[in-house]
């Protein structure tokens, strides 16, 4: 279950539906191109609140919806297709990551899970860890930035440090050691290693990558470092 039900959030499901295609796109250095979205079992009135979402998500990244299917059904259910192009670069993938790479996050985790946490006991309740969750940011920038600064491996935290991590280390058949968890300012660290749905990029580059003056000197944020890849 990836959004609230009510229709008060069909157009933040619009949104994230498309946001978190396109934050996988990011996670591969490369840019969205289009998508194709389906949805069932949502009235007249539901599609215009998705739309709407969907919509705004699409002129922000410049992924236009250029298709798709509307049917009848149960319950309410969003699938988009999307597609996207690797431009100075190779598409990084989750498999290259080598004992010694030097691991970094885009940013503070944690924030969407509890953002998710405060809708849960409040409704109405709003500021940034509500914004998190309801309309999360893609690191398209970041994730061509580290691509061409030799990323051996990316993965956008998506359902959790914990579980993404994980995934690249199954990938690559190595492990990894964590010295530092940044947490989000009213998040938890059980809400930055386990809630998901950040879509920071977790990436890896050998040790002698100068990431962070890069990513400085080209205006983003600083990446954090949060340990490396180890053998084991």
């Amino acid at each position: 279950v990836h959004f609230l039900a009510g229709p008060e959030h069909l157009a933040d499901a619009g949104w994230k539906v498309l946001v978190r295609n396109v934050s996988d796109i990011a996670a591969m250095g490369g840019v969205p191109t289009h998508a194709i979205a389906a949805v069932s079992g949502a009235s007249f009135e539901d599609l215009r609140s998705i739309h709407e979402g969907m919509e705004q998500a699409s002129r922000q990244y410049g992924c236009p919806v250029v298709g798709g299917d509307l049917s009848g059904g149960p319950t309410i259910v969003i699938t988009v297709s999307i597609l996207g192009r690797v431009e100075d670069t190779t598409p990084v993938l989750r498999s290259g990551a080598r004992a010694g790479d030097q691991l970094f996050v885009t940013g503070p985790l944690g924030a969407a899970s509890a953002g998710l946490r405060l809708l849960r006991g409040d409704p109405r309740a709003m500021g940034p860890l509500v914004d998190a969750h309801r309309r999360p940011v893609a690191r398209i920038v970041e994730g061509q930035l580290a691509a061409v600064l030799g990323a051996t491996s990316m993965i956008d935290v998506s359902d959790g440090l914990g579980i993404d991590l994980g995934r690249i280390a199954d990938a690559s058949g190595v492990g990894f050691a964590l010295d530092d968890v940044p947490i989000a300012g009213g998040a938890s660290e059980e809400d930055a290693i386990g809630g998901g749905e950040d879509y920071e990029l977790v990436f890896s580059v050998p040790p002698d990558t100068d990431i962070e003056r890069r990513f400085t000197e080209a205006r983003l944020r600083r990446p954090l470092r949060i340990g490396e890849v180890v053998a084991r």
